[in-house]
C-alpha cells in the first residue's frame, strides 16, 4: 500500500495579506519571496517533487490593466469592505506592481516537473464572509479559470479556499465551475470556521506545531465526497522560520515525524505553505525545505512513499 506525500502552495504575494500588513512596508519581503521561489522549485526537481501552486488569478495579470479586464463584474458585496482585494486596491495611493502581478513566476513554475497550477480564487475570495453570496464567487472562479486559460492555456482543476474557508454550499460550486479537487481543514475543532478566529484557536494551532493538540495529522486514502470533488484535508502548515525562535528545529522534527508514521500506515500527509512565507530568511527557510525533502526521499526508499500534487490524486482514488 503506498503513502502519499501531497504539496500544495498558497501563491499569493500580496493579494492574501492585502486586509492585514500595509503594502508599503512589506516590499523586501516580497522581493525575498522572488528570491526564494526559484530556488524552492530547484529544490523540487532535485527530489522528485510534485507540488500544486494554488494561484490567485489577479498575481497571473501583467498589470493594472490587464488585470481589470479579467476582474469579474459582478464582485464580493463583504458587509465590511476591507475584505475586498477591489475595495482595497482602489484606496491605494501607489501601487508597487512587483508586490501584486508575477506571471513570469507562473511560467517558472510551469516549466519545473512535476508541478501543477491550481486556483486560489480570483481575488482571494472569502467564501464564509457575510454579504457575499454564491453568485459573486462563481463570477470570481470563473475569472480565475479565464485568465488561467486565455494567458497559461491552463485548464484549472484544483483549489484552495483562502484563509482556510470552507464550506459546503461552496464546494457544490467549486464542482459546477469543473475543479475536481479542493484542500479543505483538518477536522480539529480550531480548524473550523477560520473566518471567527481568536485567540485560544491560534494557541491552538501554534502548539501543535510542537506537541500533539489534536487529531492524526495523517489519513487513508480519500474518496469524492457527495459534492463530487475530491477533498484532500490539510495535515500541517510548514511555518516560516524565525530568528528569534527556540522552536524552529523542532516543528521540522514535527513534520518529519509524522510524515513517517504516514509511510509507515500507508496513509496521506497533506503539507502547505505560502511561497511568500520564505520573504524573510529565505535562506534558512530553503535549508528547512531541504532538510523536509531529503527526509521524504528516505521514506519514500524505505516505505514507497510517493510525491503527488492534489490534481495528481485524482488517479489514485
Amino acid at each position: 500500500m503506498h503513502s502519499f506525500l501531497i504539496i500544495s502552495l498558497d501563491f499569493e504575494l500580496h493579494w492574501g495579506r492585502f486586509d492585514k500588513i500595509p503594502l508599503s512596508g512589506a516590499l523586501d519581503y516580497y522581493r525575498g519571496a522572488r528570491y526564494a521561489i526559484p530556488k524552492m522549485l530547484a529544490l523540487f526537481e532535485q527530489n522528485g517533487i510534485h507540488a500544486t501552486w494554488a494561484t490567485v488569478g489577479s498575481l497571473m495579470a501583467q498589470n493594472e490593466e490587464e488585470w481589470r479586464h479579467y476582474a469579474p463584474i459582478k464582485q464580493p458585496s463583504y458587509q465590511f469592505p476591507r475584505y475586498s482585494a477591489y475595495h482595497w486596491f482602489d484606496s491605494q495611493d501607489k501601487i508597487h506592481e512587483e508586490a501584486l502581478f508575477a506571471p513570469e513566476l507562473v511560467k517558472e513554475v510551469m516549466g519545473c516537473p512535476h508541478q501543477e497550477i491550481g486556483s486560489h480564487t480570483f481575488s482571494h475570495y472569502y467564501t464564509c464572509e457575510m454579504g457575499q453570496n454564491g453568485e459573486e464567487f462563481r463570477a470570481d472562479l470563473q475569472a480565475a479559470k479565464k485568465i488561467a486559460k486565455d494567458k497559461f492555456g491552463i485548464s484549472i482543476a484544483s483549489l484552495v479556499f483562502p484563509r482556510n474557508q470552507v464550506d459546503y454550499p461552496s464546494l457544490q460550486i467549486v464542482r459546477e465551475e469543473g475543479f475536481k479537487t479542493a484542500r479543505t481543514n483538518p477536522k480539529d475543532w480550531y480548524w473550523r470556521n477560520t473566518h471567527r478566529e481568536n485567540l485560544i484557536k491560534r494557541l491552538f494551532r501554534t502548539g501543535d506545531t510542537l506537541v500533539s493538540l489534536g487529531e492524526k495529522t495523517s489519513y487513508p486514502l480519500p474518496q469524492k465526497n457527495e459534492e463530487g470533488v475530491l477533498a484532500l484535508p490539510a495535515s500541517r502548515l510548514l511555518r516560516p522560520y524565525r530568528r528569534t525562535s527556540l522552536f524552529n528545529q523542532k516543528r521540522i522534527t514535527r513534520i518529519k515525524e509524522e510524515m513517517e508514521r504516514t509511510a509507515r500506515l500507508g496513509e496521506v500527509y497533506h503539507l502547505w505553505w505560502h511561497p511568500h512565507n520564505f520573504g524573510h530568511h529565505p535562506d534558512e527557510n530553503l535549508q528547512c525545505l531541504e532538510s523536509i525533502l531529503q527526509h521524504f526521499k528516505r521514506l519514500e526508499g524505505e516505505y514507497g512513499m510517493v510525491s503527488r500534487g492534489m490534481g495528481g490524486m485524482l488517479n489514485e482514488e
